[in-house]
């Protein structure tokens, strides 16, 4: 998956939106970090000109199963290990897999907006 069909994938899910937040860094890859929100709930993130990998929420029981099966899935780059993981884009990681996990990893993030957002959110759907 390229830069431009994980953007659209992303994007493609009720109040998602996303943005550059680390501009400022010092860091010409973090400056490159492209965030995936809903609301203001990060999904997914990856650097948009590497595109080496994704960081995804994760349901905490599914991570030892997932980092056994695939070489590609391993903890979250910078993030809470029990909660995220890293996704490699050229790896053994089927897209299939790729897209179920960006889903759920949406779905993760909604859970935790306001019964307000979430409202919001079936109603930009309808």
């Amino acid at each position: 998956m390229n830069i431009e069909e994980l953007r659209a994938y992303c994007l493609s899910f009720a109040g998602a939106h996303d943005d550059f937040p680390f501009v400022k860094s010092t860091s010409d890859y973090d400056r490159d970090v492209l965030v995936f929100y809903v609301a203001d709930k990060w999904f997914c993130f990856v650097n948009a000109v590497v595109c080496d990998f994704c960081n995804l929420r994760c349901v905490p029981e599914r991570i030892p199963e997932l980092c056994e099966r695939y070489e590609g899935i391993g903890p979250g780059w910078h993030m809470n290990k029990r909660h995220w993981i890293s996704v490699r884009f050229d790896s053994d990681v089927p897209e299939s897999l790729l897209r179920e996990l960006v889903a759920q990893s949406y779905e993760l993030a909604k859970m935790h907006l306001t019964k307000k957002q979430q409202a919001e959110l079936v109603e930009e759907n309808s």
